[in-house]
């Protein structure tokens, strides 16, 4: 196992950088000019070259990638062009909101999701079945955005539940110790402080995690028929094992490894695809930090966004691969 992970970290090093590659020149070739957006539409050319000579955003595109990468593996990731605040400092301050919104996402697809294929593949053909793949297509096909603006009208503007933006209430004083604001709270017994934050926490993730949700519940009821459909099922019914007992026993065991394989590849995604959902609900988070960097032209910190997320993605894929060997043990790496 040690040396497979060893070899695996060590093939994601050109992955990450070719991801890398390709997002510091799509930024390159989008319109605009990062030094005139700093300076401002008044600014007189020879002002744009003196701020591009400083930055050197007059350089080649692959001598500003070599700058770049030089930085990166002494780690640093450079500064920002528009704050000159470092590019770690400012991921550091959103990328735990980012966390905490994909981990609520997920744990609300999961639950919901697993549990709808459950019922789904223990009804198959039944009206329930039709009822929650139905919702559950319903949910693949609707856009994150569209269903976080509905969420907002629904349940924060018309009933009044719940907030439609932000991360808390800008009146309850609030403490930060380790960025994750979930657990700030609870660290320094802000009970109040947490109520708002899980308040702020709930549509952001409900909107996040329905695609997510959707497709955990249709892979869930594939796996459990096939598994539902073996030899050692009817052996144990043969028994006079309960129903319940077969099902959440010995058949969902047996059906999680193409659902494990699906949580860890969204939860990849949901971290970059929290952009539209940050965006909507207002939340500070890094993916609404690289939908603005991207507006601004600032490629220190839109590349530097880009590869945490590479880095995190696959490491949630390694870790994935990993959890493979507790869920089947006759899955093993050499």
């Amino acid at each position: 196992m040690k040396w497979y992970i060893i070899k695996r970290l060590i093939q994601l090093i050109p992955v990450i950088i070719g991801v890398t590659i390709i997002a510091f020149s799509l930024i390159q070739l989008a319109p605009g000019d990062p030094a005139r957006t700093m300076l401002g539409q008044h600014a007189t050319q020879q002002e744009i070259n003196e701020i591009r000579e400083k930055y050197g955003l007059d350089e080649p595109i692959y001598v500003q990638y070599a700058i770049w990468l030089n930085g990166v593996l002494h780690g640093d990731l450079g500064r920002s062009i528009l704050t000159r605040e470092l590019v770690v400092i400012e991921i550091s301050e959103r990328f735990p909101n980012t966390i905490e919104l994909a981990i609520a996402a997920m744990i609300f697809a999961i639950i919901i999701g697993g549990l709808a294929g459950i019922i789904s593949a223990s009804k198959q053909y039944s009206i329930t079945d039709y009822t929650v793949m139905g919702i559950a297509l319903f949910g693949i096909s609707m856009p994150v955005f569209w269903l976080g603006i509905m969420l907002m009208l629904i349940f924060g503007v018309i009933l009044g539940w719940l907030p439609i933006g932000g991360r808390i209430d800008l009146i309850i004083p609030f403490q930060r110790v380790t960025g994750f604001m979930v657990l700030d709270s609870i660290i320094t017994g802000n009970f109040n402080a947490l109520i708002s934050i899980l308040k702020h926490l709930i549509l952001p993730a409900i909107a996040l995690g329905t695609i997510p949700m959707a497709i955990i519940a249709r892979v869930t009821r594939s796996s459990m028929l096939e598994v539902l459909r073996q030899d050692f099922i009817r052996t144990e019914r043969a028994k006079g094992l309960s129903e319940r007992v077969v099902i959440y026993k010995h058949a969902l065991r047996n059906a999680m490894v193409p659902v494990v394989t699906v949580i860890g590849l969204n939860f990849g995604l949901l971290l970059s695809g929290a952009i539209l959902t940050e965006t909507v609900f207002s939340w500070p988070g890094l993916g609404r930090l690289v939908v603005n960097a991207v507006y601004q032209r600032d490629y220190p910190l839109v590349v530097g966004c880009i590869l945490i997320f590479a880095i995190v993605f696959v490491i949630v894929n390694l870790i994935t691969d990993i959890l493979y060997t507790f869920i089947d043990p006759r899955i093993k790496y050499e």
